[in-house]
């Protein structure tokens, strides 16, 4: 998977979020974006992923060299982690993982109950999302960024509402991740303790003109 972004920008009414952003990300990679508050971070992580329409330039998906994909595709590669994401608190631990397999599978050799052994929620399968506190939430959608069979992996504040316990696992979790040859990274954070182990920081403030 490789991202290129031709001169992207994005502006609510008249006031410009970021410009001219030109970028080449390419699988075996990870990427951090820093920046204050404010700073357009989780703007651009959801643009990158399709999330929001680019105001200004031109985004492609290329898929191991070939043509770029159509838009229509995106979705298929993508997972996003962000504290903003709902889950569906009506389900169980147990039928979230169900319903969530039916959209994107999860990465071979890893069913939902090693992904509930994996986030160390095992002993809460049967209890529903709502009943969780938000530690375990950030949890459950860490755990269906990291662990699903998707190329492109974005995670936006990744250990908001975790104790140091659970950012312990984080690390351990997305280090796994970064042994795949065939898997993007893209992280948005503040946190040196998120990112630390990212070779490639981008300051998204460059940008802001």
């Amino acid at each position: 998977m490789t991202i290129t972004a031709d001169q992207i920008g994005k502006k609510y009414r008249r006031e410009w979020i970021f410009r001219g952003v030109d970028l080449t990300l390419v699988a075996g990679n990870s990427y951090t974006f820093v920046g204050p508050n404010g700073s357009g971070k989780s703007t651009l992580l959801q643009v990158l992923a399709g999330m929001q329409p680019a105001s200004a330039g031109k985004l492609t998906y290329s898929l191991d060299g070939a043509k770029p994909l159509d838009e229509e595709a995106w979705y298929k590669y993508i997972v996003l982690a962000a504290p903003y994401l709902e889950l569906i608190e009506e389900l169980t631990l147990s039928e979230l993982l169900a319903f969530h397999v039916q959209f994107k599978p999860l990465r071979p050799g890893v069913d939902a109950t090693a992904l509930m052994d994996r986030m160390q929620l095992s002993h809460a399968r049967n209890k529903e999302i709502k009943f969780f506190s938000s530690g375990m939430k950030q949890r459950v959608k860490l755990g269906l960024a990291l662990f699903s069979d998707a190329r492109l992996v974005l995670l936006d504040e990744p250990t908001a509402n975790l104790d140091r316990q659970g950012a312990a696992w984080y690390r351990d979790a997305v280090k796994e991740l970064l042994t795949r040859p065939d898997c993007l990274l893209l992280i948005g954070s503040n946190q040196p303790d998120e990112y630390d182990f990212c070779p490639n920081v981008i300051d998204v403030t460059q940008w802001k003109r």
